[in-house]
């Protein structure tokens, strides 16, 4: 039994009807919905195996799926290969309805831990740009390490204040995704414990500080681009008063239809939607998407990066490597952060003084005389794109062992780097050497 916050039962009751009011707290006794959604760079190829899984659709999602308790997707070697991301089915709402596209410059200003942000890399494949913020340096690394395993190339990760990035990205970005901090009401059946966390003045701390986020992501947004803005609570203050509130004070916005809003409850305000427990499988959400008007005025451009080219030396250590283990070589900026190399995503404005953890495509570190290849160089390789490799099933003792970090003995003549897969999707690097399989797969994420 949840013990939900009196003031917020006796104001959910003055706002709601009676047969919904009986509705939504019988809500709070059923289970809780589990869903994860598929990773459109991964499945779409037809070398991979069935999801083995009882898995049933999401209705506002075309790559999201409802999972039952006994499934257990996150033990599951696929999720170590990104595969899927396990989310909340309420949750995928929110870039559905921002709609990124190939080549769009996106930005996650409340990006951690990264369920939106993949979301969006899914969307954009290879082309575009994303920058993933989180303001938090203690979630930061789980956002970074979520879109690693998702396979996600063209990324920037950012650790800022919003009103720092406004700064540096005026007027940058074709969408914009707010899924802003607030006091957490739609998630009470899900995290019990957010009920102790809950008052009415963290309703009014968050409202205020959701203001001035949306301010800093309207200055971010380029005219005739979109900002879907998001909370994961009921409260007026943090939803429809704060989208009037913010048409007030920026005129050059006006809200727009949300593409599944069928599937969801009108909200008070026209084309805003409500996401009720006890109206679908999911969590309580709100949902608008803000549309800049075209002729709104640009008074601050972006300077572009001047990226400094790499050593040749280090080029052909690279693409060397390339020659031996990979069908291509990676095109793009590449840039050295120490003996790290990364080939960066085009476009990107100067960074000097941001708090990054993460720029563009992590390929691996160089050193003297050979070069050594990055998880996430694995993580983020299509089907065709590598020479070699060696599978194991899901459900083998070899694939656990690799992930628990073992050296395995194999069938193979070959030496060299070769791509570890399980069931045709990559999971890491491995090294052949006489027979023998050396692990490589990343200490920090072996399995125990």
């Amino acid at each position: 039994m949840i013990a939900l916050p009196e003031r917020f039962v006796e104001r959910m009751k003055r706002t709601m009807g009676e047969k919904d009011t009986a509705a939504f707290f019988a809500s709070y006794q059923e289970n809780v919905a589990h869903g994860l959604r598929l990773n459109p760079g991964k499945v779409s190829h037809e070398s991979t195996a069935p999801m083995p899984f009882s898995l049933t659709p999401v209705p506002w999602c075309s790559t999201g799926f409802y999972y039952t308790e006994e499934d257990r997707p996150g033990k599951h070697p696929y999720h170590a290969a990104g595969v899927y991301y396990i989310q909340e089915p309420s949750a995928m709402a929110v870039i559905e309805a921002l709609m990124p596209e190939p080549g769009d410059k996106v930005l996650d200003l409340c990006a951690a831990p990264g369920g939106k942000s993949t979301h969006i890399a899914g969307y954009l494949g290879n082309e575009g740009l994303l920058v993933a913020n989180e303001i938090h340096p203690s979630r930061v690394k789980a956002l970074s390490e979520n879109l690693e395993r998702w396979g996600a190339r063209n990324i920037l990760v950012t650790n800022e204040t919003p009103g720092r990035l406004a700064e540096r990205f005026p007027a940058f970005f074709d969408k914009i995704a707010v899924d802003a901090p607030c006091s957490g009401e739609g998630m009470f059946r899900k995290l019990p414990e957010a009920c102790e966390d809950w008052s009415e003045g963290k309703v009014a701390h968050c409202a205020a500080m959701q203001r001035d986020i949306l301010a800093d992501a309207a200055a971010m947004l380029k005219p005739g681009g979109v900002i879907v803005y998001s909370t994961c609570t009921f409260a007026r203050e943090e939803n429809e008063m704060q989208i009037e509130g913010f048409l007030a004070a920026h005129p050059e916005f006006s809200l727009e239809q949300i593409a599944q809003e069928a599937y969801f409850t009108p909200g008070e305000l026209q084309h805003t939607v409500r996401l009720w427990p006890h109206k679908l499988r999911g969590e309580g959400h709100f949902l608008a998407r803000l549309r800049k008007h075209t002729d709104a005025v640009v008074t601050e451009e972006v300077q572009e990066a001047k990226i400094k080219p790499i050593p040749s030396d280090v080029r052909k250590l690279f693409e060397s490597f390339c020659k031996e283990t990979l069908m291509f070589v990676p095109e793009g900026n590449y840039v050295l952060f120490g003996d790290q190399l990364y080939v960066l995503a085009d476009g990107l404005p100067r960074l000097n003084g941001l708090k990054i953890t993460r720029v563009g495509w992590h390929l691996g570190k160089v050193k003297k005389d050979r070069f050594e290849p990055s998880h996430a160089l694995a993580l983020a390789l299509r089907f065709g794109e590598w020479k070699r490799s060696i599978d194991f099933a899901a459900d083998s003792e070899e694939v656990r062992r690799y992930l628990r970090g073992e050296s395995l003995f194999v069938d193979a003549t070959e030496k060299g780097w070769i791509v570890v897969t399980v069931d045709g999707y990559p999971l890491g690097w491995g090294k052949l050497v006489q027979g023998q399989l050396k692990n490589h797969y990343p200490k920090g994420l072996r399995w125990v």
